[in-house]
């Protein structure tokens, strides 16, 4: 298991003309697991932007959202139910400027999908921001990562980060159809452990960050080794390992 050194921290001051932007991917199967060591997960990650998948979507969903949004020191953005399980929680130094959820066309028979998505601002940088849910179904799947590449389009910004479970391999066809046209953070900048999935038994890369714009990739993985941060706890948070990026995004 790696034990790789921390990503650079968030800045919020100028560094030559540009802030360090931490985000996180996660997969948290609607906080049906040990919600203590979620919570003790994510803050070790220490992220600016949590884009969330599985978020809790049924009974009093919104006040679930609002006690994991407490215990990790982030706010609600955007997302959970009203976008089928995407969501995206942020530090307080992000500044929101817009949001909006997005339900995907859905094959009669199969699980509706969405996408939460917002434009922030921190530190001066401004980002566009999508996180994602794809389909178990592969021909489902491949259509909605094309979707995705629309949606991010969309935002209509400069720079984006998009990530989460793609429910497929990187030798998947909707995997590489989003690596063709964004940048996959691993292969850009490869930190920590590759594989997401399953926590006790690491052995496929299902979970991504991928930038697009001038974003500078300087590391992107599962956190291992961050002070704080336990094989345990990654074990009992959820069925996914989360992928952490540090992200160098110019100033506007």
């Amino acid at each position: 298991m790696a034990e790789p050194q921390d990503l650079p921290a968030s800045a919020t001051e100028p560094e030559n003309g540009s802030a360090v932007v931490r985000v996180l991917s996660y997969n948290i199967r609607s906080m049906r697991d040990d919600r203590a060591a979620l919570a003790r997960v994510i803050r070790a990650c220490a992220p600016d932007l949590v884009l969330v998948q599985e978020a809790p979507r049924f009974f009093r969903w919104r006040k679930t959202v609002a006690s994991l949004a407490r215990a990790c020191d982030l706010v609600h953005v955007t997302g959970g139910a009203t976008a089928a399980g995407p969501m995206i929680l942020s530090s307080l130094r992000a500044h929101v400027e817009r949001t909006e959820d997005v339900l995907l066309p859905r094959t009669p028979g199969l699980h509706q999908r969405g996408l939460a998505t917002a434009v922030v601002r921190i530190g001066g940088a401004r980002l566009g921001v999508l996180s994602c849910h794809l389909s178990l179904n592969a021909r489902e799947r491949e259509e909605q990562a094309h979707l995705l590449l629309k949606h991010l389009a969309d935002l209509d910004v400069p720079c984006a980060v998009a990530a989460g479970d793609l429910n497929d391999r990187p030798d998947g066809r909707a995997f590489r159809t989003l690596a063709a046209a964004l940048t996959d953070g691993w292969t850009a900048a490869p930190w920590g452990g590759e594989y997401t999935s399953t926590p006790a038994d690491p052995h496929q890369r299902i979970d991504a960050v991928f930038t697009a714009g001038d974003v500078e990739v300087l590391g992107c993985g599962v956190p291992y080794g961050l002070p704080g941060l336990t094989t345990a706890d990654l074990r009992a948070a959820t069925d996914h390992l989360p992928v952490l990026a540090a992200l160098r995004v110019p100033m506007v």
